[in-house]
């Protein structure tokens, strides 16, 4: 991970700071994000990827937010990306997250 993923790492850490237990762990490439030992997101390439399931996918498409893609060949329908403006709020952020530690959490 370069120095501007880094960077971009440890400010959505930051803004995730009011969620307990929130950590980041390397992760084929990228980051998992984690809370206790649920997954609920990630970081890959600058950019943030929140689990997701039926409840909460259409909020998602309706900003045109797109699916993991780890490759041209691999996509992982699981995670979208986070608009940045939800990023760039740490309330919406944290609330997007919990939504998806909740997304995480049901699947158990």
């Amino acid at each position: 991970m370069n120095s501007k993923d880094e960077s971009f790492k440890d400010f959505v850490l930051d803004q995730l700071a009011g969620l307990e237990d929130v950590e980041a762990r390397p992760m084929f490439g990228a980051h998992g994000l984690y809370q206790d030992e649920t997954v609920f997101g990630m970081i890959h390439k600058g950019k943030l990827f929140f689990k997701i399931d039926a409840s909460t996918v259409g909020e998602y498409r309706r900003r045109k937010m797109k699916p993991f893609r780890a490759n041209a060949r691999q996509t992982l329908k699981t995670y979208y990306q986070v608009p940045a403006e939800i990023i760039e709020n740490g309330d919406e952020l944290r609330g997007w997250a919990a939504r998806a530690v909740a997304c995480q959490n049901k699947r158990r």
